[in-house]
């Protein structure tokens, strides 16, 4: 009987042993709890991770800003260990990330291969993520103009317009277009569009039921080339440092095959979102006159030159990086 409590109390101290191996990453996003990246990236990302490190390393989701509200400030959380790992845009944070913004201009890449346009060369952006380890990015569907009262058939329909965006890229495509770029993070939107303070906002037809931006849009202006938005998972340098090299792999391969998922689910999901908005009644969508997307391409080429043109001035190689994003 002592011989079998002995081996009992050992295996009791082993399961104590392993629980405390095991490690819990927390994982913040800004977004609302009933999002689908929950269900499409996150949820196959934790098993991943779970089943390569026979789960001694697992996830924790924490939605809806819960480790601290703000979509801007989710990158700096991570850089300060508030979180392991945060969801946000680059964009938000554009003065850290000028190359990887190169990635949202217009024609740089297509909503389809961006993402693993973006996987392939992830290399030369490794000078941006000195702070943190980039672990997933991707590209979201093209960023439409969901208006609020205002319809746009043209380019002069937008002039003196306050419109949303998402980055200081794609306020200066907006400028040139005419309009008066509005900074602003998608859960701003809402209540922005339907207080008057925007006109409109440039951002995908995900957020129509993703942040119920069908509720306050009564047009869609599509047609154009138009920004295409990023997102990443970065991860705090010191939590990826206390894992094995093991569990490190498990989290990068986690994170590729996340930033597919989600390049995939953003697109799926901004399909049926754009065709439930267009057999909506009192909703119209608006497709561009080819003579009026080449007004809006016109204009808005040169400012993907000058951006281009200014990043190398700062040492950047940014034509490089834009050639071997487009497949040039």
């Amino acid at each position: 009987m002592a011989y079998v409590s002995r081996i009992a109390a050992a295996a009791l101290a082993l399961g104590f042993a392993t629980s405390a191996l095991a490690e819990e990453l927390s994982l913040a996003d800004f977004q609302p709890p009933t999002h689908f990246v929950v269900d499409s990236v996150y949820g196959p990302m934790n098993d991943a991770i779970s089943a390569a490190t026979n789960g001694a390393v697992t996830l924790h989701v924490y939605m809806g800003g819960e480790l601290g509200p703000g979509p801007a400030e989710q990158y700096n959380r991570v850089l300060d260990g508030v979180a392991d790992i945060a969801f946000s845009l680059p964009g938000y944070t554009a003065s850290s990330f000028p190359m990887t913004l190169l990635a949202e201009l217009p024609g740089v890449i297509t909503p389809e291969g961006g993402t693993q346009a973006l996987i392939d060369h992830a290399d030369m952006l490794s000078g941006e993520y000195r702070r943190a380890v980039l672990v997933g990015l991707w590209n979201n569907a093209p960023n439409l103009l969901l208006m609020g009262s205002h319809e746009v058939h043209s380019m002069d329909d937008l002039a003196g317009l306050n419109i949303r965006v998402p980055s200081r890229n794609a306020g200066l495509v907006v400028q040139a277009w005419g309009a008066n770029p509005v900074s602003m993070p998608a859960p701003e939107i809402y209540n922005a569009m339907q207080t008057g303070v925007i006109d409109g906002a440039m951002i995908d037809a995900t957020t129509l039921g993703a942040f119920r931006l069908a509720e306050v849009t009564s047009s869609i202006t599509m047609g154009m080339d138009t920004t295409i938005s990023l997102f990443f998972l970065v991860m705090n340098r010191d939590s990826f440092a206390d894992l094995t090299e093991e569990q490190q792999q498990a989290v990068l391969t986690a994170g590729r095959q996340a930033s597919l998922n989600g390049n995939a689910a953003w697109l799926g999901v901004a399909d049926r979102a754009l065709a439930a908005f267009t057999t909506t009644e009192g909703k119209t969508v608006i497709t561009l006159t080819d003579d009026e997307a080449a007004r809006f391409n016109a204009a808005s080429a040169p400012v993907v030159e000058q951006i281009i043109a200014d990043a190398e001035a700062e040492g950047i190689a940014a034509r490089a990086f834009v050639d071997a994003l487009s497949g040039q």
